[in-house]
């Protein structure tokens, strides 16, 4: 939890700056460099969940770094520490 926190502070300090996109992202990646990008889009989730942080274009600017980081090839499967979860059995409907 103090790594996700810690990349949460970079990710709200950065866009308070005004940085947006991929620049943002570097701003994170280079205060906490072992950052996936797995961890990146949680600590998004966790600011846009925040009910302290109610500036708009911050949470545009972060929301907009998730959707893109969450929808990049291999965000699943970056080595994260995390078991991935079971599959629910498929199931077709007659």
């Amino acid at each position: 939890m103090k790594e996700k926190k810690r990349v949460y502070e970079a990710l709200v300090d950065g866009a308070m700056e005004g940085l947006t996109g991929e620049s943002l992202f570097e701003f994170v990646k280079a205060r906490c460099p072992k950052a996936t990008s797995k961890k990146i889009v949680r600590a998004s989730l966790l600011a846009l969940t925040d009910p302290h942080l109610k500036d708009r274009n911050i949470l545009d600017v972060i929301y907009a770094l998730a959707i893109k980081h969450r929808l990049d090839e291999g965000v699943l499967d970056d080595g994260d520490e995390d078991e991935p979860a079971e599959l629910a059995p498929f199931q077709t409907v007659s």
